[in-house]
């Protein structure tokens, strides 16, 4: 039972992890209101991969 909680949140994490890859810019313009979006954006490409691989490790190893 534990295994199975632990690979559906492994699951999310990468799901999480693409989403803010791909909809980076989207999620920027509608959560923040400041005016360089760019460089948030590229921080939540970069926070979204790094989810997407911790995720996507865990899942692999089965931890």
């Amino acid at each position: 039972m534990l295994q199975i909680i632990i690979k559906l949140i492994s699951v999310l994490m990468v799901l999480m992890g693409v989403i803010m890859i791909y909809d980076a810019r989207i999620l920027t313009k509608k959560f923040f209101g400041f005016g360089d979006q760019n460089e948030a954006s590229n921080g939540l490409k970069i926070l979204g991969f790094i989810l997407a691989i911790i995720g996507g490790l865990i899942l692999f190893f089965n931890l």
